[in-house]
C-alpha cells in the first residue's frame, strides 16, 4: 500500500486557519508557518569557499621542496581558523541586524579572520621564490580584500534613544533565558521525529518571539512579561519533557491532542501580552501627542 511522504522536507497537511477569537489573532493551528520570519543565513556561500582555500597551501607543502613545510601548514593553521571566525562572524552581525537592541559581539571575530587571513597569505608567499617584502604584500592585500569582502564587526552597541545600558542587559539576559526553554523544546520534541510536532513548536516559538521582540523595543515592558519569558516558558518546557517521554512509549492521539491544546492556549496568551502591550504604547504615545497638542495650543 502506497504510504505518504512524511519527511522533514514533505509540505504540511494543509488546515484552515481556526477563526480568531473576539476578532484577536488566529491561534497556533495552521496560522504560522514555521519559515515565517526567516531569513536565509548569509553564513554561506563566499564564507564556505574560504575553508577549501587552506587545503591548497598544505598540498603543496607535502608535495614541494621542504622548505616549504613549516610555513605551508601555518597559511594552513591562519587560514582554516580565518574561516571559521568570519563564519562565526556573519552568525554573530545576524543576529545583532535581528534584534532592535544589541550589544556588540564581544570578539570582532571578522575583524581577526582578515589578519589571520594576512597572516595566512604571508606565510604561503614565503614558500616559493618570493621574497618576504612581496608575500608581505600578498598578505596584505589578502586581509585588505577580506574585510572589503565580509566588512567589520559591529563595533557599536545598538540602543534605542532613552534605554541605558543597565535596562538592556536585562532584557538581554531575559530574553536569552527565554531563547534557552525555546530551543530546549524544539530539540526535545525533535527526538520524536514527527514533522507536524515540530512544526507546532516552531509556530508557538515565532509567537513566543514576537513578545521578545516587543520588549526589546520597549525595555519599559519587561516587567509585564517577565512571568511570561520566565515561568511559562519554563513550564513550557518541563510539559515538553514529558510528554516527550509518554508519548514516545505509546503514541496516545489524547496525549497528543492534549499537549497541542498546551500549545495553542500558550500561543493565545503570548499573542494577547504582545497585543496588551502594543496597545499601552499605543496609549502613551496618544497622551504625549494630546499633551503636546495643549501646550501649542496655549502658545498660540
Amino acid at each position: 500500500m502506497a504510504e505518504r511522504f512524511g519527511g522533514r522536507f514533505s509540505p504540511a497537511n494543509a488546515r484552515p486557519t481556526d477563526p480568531a477569537p473576539s476578532g484577536g489573532p488566529a491561534t497556533q493551528r495552521g496560522s504560522i508557518h514555521p519559515w515565517d520570519r526567516k531569513r536565509r543565513s548569509r553564513a554561506g556561500g563566499r564564507s564556505n569557499i574560504l575553508f577549501f582555500l587552506p587545503f591548497l597551501f598544505v598540498a603543496n607543502a607535502l608535495l614541494g621542496p621542504p622548505s616549504g613545510v613549516i610555513p605551508g601548514f601555518v597559511a594552513f593553521g591562519a587560514l582554516l581558523l580565518s574561516a571559521w571566525l568570519t563564519r562565526e562572524g556573519i552568525r554573530a552581525e545576524e543576529a545583532f541586524d535581528a534584534r532592535p537592541i544589541a550589544r556588540r559581539p564581544a570578539i570582532p571575530r571578522k575583524i581577526l579572520a582578515s589578519v589571520l587571513t594576512g597572516a595566512g597569505l604571508f606565510a604561503g608567499g614565503l614558500m616559493g621564490d618570493a621574497g618576504p617584502i612581496l608575500a608581505a604584500g600578498w598578505g596584505a592585500l589578502g586581509a585588505g580584500l577580506h574585510l572589503l569582502a565580509f566588512g567589520p564587526d559591529p563595533l557599536k552597541d545598538k540602543l534605542p534613544d532613552g534605554v541605558d545600558g543597565f535596562q538592556s542587559d536585562r532584557v538581554a539576559r531575559a530574553v536569552a533565558e527565554a531563547e534557552t526553554h525555546l530551543t530546549a523544546m524544539r530539540e526535545t520534541v525533535a527526538r520524536l521525529r514527527d514533522p507536524a510536532l515540530s512544526r507546532r513548536v516552531d509556530a508557538f516559538s515565532a509567537t513566543a518571539r514576537d513578545l521578545f521582540r516587543s520588549v526589546e523595543a520597549d525595555p519599559g515592558d519587561l516587567t509585564a512579561a517577565r512571568r511570561y519569558l520566565s515561568v511559562y516558558l519554563m513550564g513550557a518546557r518541563d510539559a515538553t519533557a514529558k510528554f516527550t517521554d509518554i508519548y514516545d512509549r505509546g503514541r496516545d492521539p489524547q496525549v497528543r491532542a492534549d499537549y497541542e491544546a498546551l500549545l495553542d492556549d500558550l500561543g493565545t496568551r503570548f499573542a494577547d501580552r504582545t497585543r496588551k502591550l502594543l496597545t499601552n504604547d499605543r496609549t502613551a504615545l496618544d497622551i504625549e501627542i494630546e499633551v503636546l497638542r495643549d501646550r501649542l495650543a496655549r502658545e498660540t
